[in-house]
């Protein structure tokens, strides 16, 4: 083939180069070109992975194509060049069999032509695709910032962080975990694609090398959960190629994501590490502005619950106590007549109307978000909420199992009456000083309250209640 017929024909190949805008497809007519305009039997290209320094991709042609990777430099008949971006190999171009003599310095001014082009078309594919996923973790990490301060819960805020992770990762999972009192680190929310429960609740154990590094604040990547020496975890079994990146704000370790890939999974690359990298820097301030939004909004509610009971104290109690007594000043002067009876009723509906707005205030007085969850908690809850109202902390004391003793049904009656009796003691002239006894070393578990002030009436100054 003449220089006057391969010019055209290089000249065709080169601008078919730009016309396809499938990677593979692109590299697949450099190979064919290479063959045609050379007249050689054989033609590959093999892409490498740089981080790696091992074959990713082959693209073959002609007899035996898949051959010419294995050969030696100076093998007699091959032509080999380094296909370069910028100044990085990042593959090998090579042909072999030469149909009419050897090749020359023609064939391979043609070849140094098509390889700079195949340099041309990987180095633009990896910009792309690489400016595409950045674009995808960007608006991924938008998407957690957004979400998370809408409002969600501390465990949904997490689970959120996790599943728009392992998206974008294209990850088999998204793992949160957060540090525990003994110094290791366990699985808190998790998403993917089967059922996470059997992942949530596996730790790391204190002092493991990965928790090491994680604790300085570096990340871990691992080219093989199942097989590398520094995972211990049960279900590392499961996963291949994984990221553990530190979730950090101020300097403070806040928690690990991780994102595990399936076993022979695709290895994570330079652009996924530092792209995902950056993604939970952003989520671990967003979990931290969101906790401090949440914060700032239960403060809030606190602060008008607050200003409410002192409101229900300072007016509605207080004038609903000065009209019983005006009530019962007139039901005393009018002892013995219909008129004193009906007036003893409205005395006894209006001290039930104070006791439960008395109740209302205590109630108000509590932080629900904090709820404790144990009878023994919810007691100890109530009776320091009283302090707002009597001056001072009532004490508290309990017998026995408390806690497994008394039922669910049992526990709301037994606080309802302490709220009653609690009300009542604050009604009471001269009380300085409130003792509640919760009884439950035999059945049925028994509510004592006392106090020393001056009951007025028949009234004493102790409060049994007994569970039904």
């Amino acid at each position: 083939m003449t220089d006057d017929t391969r010019l055209p024909l290089l000249l065709e190949a080169v601008l078919g180069v730009g016309t396809d805008l499938e990677l593979r497809g692109t590299l697949q007519h450099i190979v064919d070109s290479a063959i045609r305009l050379t007249g050689a039997r054989s033609g590959a290209l093999g892409v490498v992975d740089p981080e790696r320094d091992r074959l990713a991709e082959l693209f073959t042609t002609g007899d035996d194509g898949d051959a010419l990777i294995g050969l030696p430099d100076g093998t007699r008949g091959l032509l080999r060049l380094s296909v370069r971006v910028h100044h990085q190999t990042v593959g090998t171009l090579h042909l072999a069999g030469k149909r009419e003599g050897d090749f020359d310095e023609d064939d391979e001014g043609l070849l140094r032509v098509l390889a700079a082009q195949a340099g041309i078309a990987i180095g633009n594919t990896r910009l792309y695709d690489t400016a595409r996923l950045r674009e995808r973790w960007i608006k991924g990490a938008a998407a957690v910032t957004n979400a998370l301060l809408t409002g969600e819960s501390a465990t949904d805020a997490l689970t959120t962080v996790a599943e728009q992770a392992r998206g974008l990762a294209d990850a088999v999972a998204g793992v949160v975990l957060l540090p525990t009192d003994a110094g290791g680190m366990e699985i808190v929310a998790a998403s993917t694609f089967e059922d996470p429960g059997d992942l949530i609740g596996t730790t790391i154990a204190p002092g493991s090398p990965v928790l090491v590094q994680l604790l300085n604040g570096d990340p871990v990547y691992i080219e093989d959960s199942s097989t590398d020496p520094r995972m211990t975890t049960l279900v590392r079994a499961r996963f291949g190629p994984s990221m553990m990146l530190p979730l950090q704000s101020g300097g403070k370790l806040i928690g690990t994501l991780a994102l595990p890939r399936r076993r022979s999974g695709r290895p994570y690359n330079a652009a996924d590490r530092t792209l995902a990298l950056q993604f939970a820097s952003q989520a671990a301030l967003a979990l931290v502005l969101a906790d401090a939004q949440q914060n700032r909004e239960r403060l809030a509610v606190y602060e008008d619950r607050d200003r409410i009971a002192r409101d229900l104290h300072d007016l509605v109690v207080q004038r609903l106590f000065a009209t019983e007594m005006m009530l019962e000043s007139a039901k005393r002067r009018a002892a013995g007549t219909e008129l004193g009876e009906l007036l003893g009723r409205a005395v006894d509906e209006l001290d039930s109307t104070i006791q439960d707005v008395r109740t209302a205030i205590f109630a108000l007085q509590q932080q629900p978000a904090d709820a404790p969850s144990t009878l023994r908690g919810r007691v100890l809850r109530d009776t320091d909420g009283a302090r707002v109202l009597l001056g001072f902390a009532p004490s508290v004391h309990f017998l026995g199992p408390v806690d497994s003793r008394v039922t669910d049904q049992a526990g709301e009656e037994l606080l309802a009456a302490l709220r009653r009796a609690l009300a009542r003691a604050h009604r009471v002239r001269g009380v300085s000083q409130v003792s509640v006894v919760v009884d439950a070393r035999e059945d049925p578990v028994r509510l004592t309250v006392t106090h020393d002030g001056t009951p007025e009436g028949e009234a004493g100054n102790t409060l049994e209640w007994e569970a039904r």
